[in-house]
């Protein structure tokens, strides 16, 4: 009976810690496996998929998406040999050793783990909440912003940090006017920020504001809300409320086996990512409840590959594995599919498509299943989703097309399908829409659906 493999290092989390860990820990020839997530606690690559422009982080004088940002950085960990599941971690032990941890799909065991789960964004809990979440609700202006819903209408945005006003200065692009508000007589926001928002011509600052309840017919017409001074109430007539109120640490798979705090944070050694279980390393904003920056999470992605390293090699444990340093692509990314051609000549044989004229035309010319998904430029939950789709349509070749639709490039479809956030994903079949799932959901599903409609024979 063969031995279990041990690996060196597992990484729980991808984000700016997650990738920096695993290019410290590929470049010392450790060849660590990253579960970069899929679900829980929002997209792989962390809180920068969901914002627009950093203007901050060293080495990008002219500033780049976080998106854009996350991808170099995965393609640099893969390039010095890290391996990569985009999958949900759903349990540990961290009481045996080595470390047992177990995902959706399998189960590896390791000598050291290092945990870059992130934290999470709050959300508010309005008694009409959940009835307008999606239709006009969201968490994430970036991902859903461009979506028809929120064109051409008054907006509103909750918080008064950095991610508040940005997300109300994006907004500008999309609504009539936006309105902040803040529940205090300032903003926590960097004064850059604050004078961006407080300059911009379509941008109203409420202070001392507070949203009580949401109202509509269907979507949100409105948020109620109220001056927690005066405790005056009215009525802000808007089409779209996001929430930018701070986060909660995803540390929900630790509880029991490692020291947290008060706010569920991980509890680090001072000066160190050293956690209570020795041979266990947290990075990122899941122990950092000050800086949250990124440049601060990829210091302690670091920190937690050298400090690893260290514990393997006092331990007699160390693996080591020649590092591959040519240029890969990483096991998540597949070729961009090919915009349409300037005349409606296009490949029927070609599995994967892109724009409206494919939409129409296959939508009313085959029998075969359609899968559909609406993203948006900006949408980090769609850059992490697009790919796992695309690797799981492979599968299908033949049978079945994929269709990638850009809601900015194409707003009349997006509209004409009732899309209100993104990724949005539809399953069509000879003219029917059998699903619709919004947001990212297991692949079981997606696959799941497919295998039903080719299950059942044509008419």
């Amino acid at each position: 009976m063969s031995t279990p493999v041990v690996e060196n290092v597992v990484i729980i989390g991808s984000g700016p810690a997650g990738y920096t860990a695993a290019i410290y820990a590929g470049r010392a020839n450790l060849k660590p496996v990253v579960f970069t997530g899929w679900q829980r606690g929002g997209p792989a690559g962390g809180q920068l998929m969901t914002t627009t422009e950093v203007e901050n982080f060293p080495g990008f004088p002219e500033g780049l998406t976080g998106p854009e940002l996350m991808e170099r950085m995965q393609k640099q960990a893969v390039r010095w040999g890290a391996e990569l599941f985009p999958e949900d971690v759903i349990a540990v032990d961290l009481q045996q050793r080595p470390f047992v941890l177990r995902s959706t799909e399998r189960e590896v065991r390791a000598h050291t783990v290092i945990i870059a789960t992130g934290a999470t964004a709050k959300r508010l809990h309005l008694p009409s909440e959940a009835k307008f979440w999606n239709l006009g609700i969201s968490a994430c202006a970036i991902c859903d912003g461009a979506s028809p819903l929120f064109q051409g209408v008054e907006l509103a945005v909750i918080g008064g940090g950095d991610t508040a006003c940005e997300e109300a200065i994006y907004l500008t692009k999309y609504g009539s006017r936006v309105h902040l508000l803040v529940r205090s007589e300032r903003m926590r926001a960097s004064k850059t920020m604050q004078e961006r928002v407080l300059r911009h011509p379509k941008i109203t600052v409420h202070w001392h504001t507070e949203a009580v309840d949401a109202y509509g017919n269907g979507k949100l017409a409105g948020v109620r809300v109220k001056h927690n001074q005066t405790q005056e109430e009215w009525d802000l007539p808007v089409g779209g409320l996001f929430y930018a109120i701070g986060h909660t640490p995803n540390t929900d798979l630790f509880q029991g086996q490692l020291e947290l705090d008060a706010a569920g944070y991980i509890v680090t050694r001072p000066g160190s990512v050293a956690t209570s279980v020795p041979g266990v390393f947290a990075a990122g904003d899941v122990q950092d409840h000050e800086y949250r920056q990124a440049i601060t999470a990829a210091g302690t992605g670091c920190m937690a590959a050298l400090l690893a390293e260290r514990w393997l090699a006092e331990h007699d444990l160390t693996q080591e594995l020649t590092p591959t340093a040519t240029p890969q692509t990483p096991p998540t990314t597949s070729a961009t599919p090919p915009a349409p051609p300037a005349d409606p000549a296009f490949d029927p044989e070609a599995t994967i498509q892109t724009g409206s004229y494919a939409l129409r035309k296959l939508y009313h010319e085959t029998d075969k299943p359609l899968l559909v998904m609406y993203k948006a430029p900006g949408c980090g939950p769609c850059r992490s989703l697009k790919p796992i789709l695309e690797k799981m349509v492979a599968e299908f070749t033949g049978q079945m097309y994929f269709i990638l639709i850009d809601i900015e490039q194409d707003p009349e479809i997006a509209q004409a399908a009732g899309v209100t956030g993104t990724p949005t994903v539809q399953l069509f079949q000879r003219k029917e829409r059998l699903r619709e799932w919004r947001g990212v959901k297991p692949k079981s599903e997606y696959r799941a659906a497919i295998e039903q409609c080719l299950a059942v024979p044509s008419r």
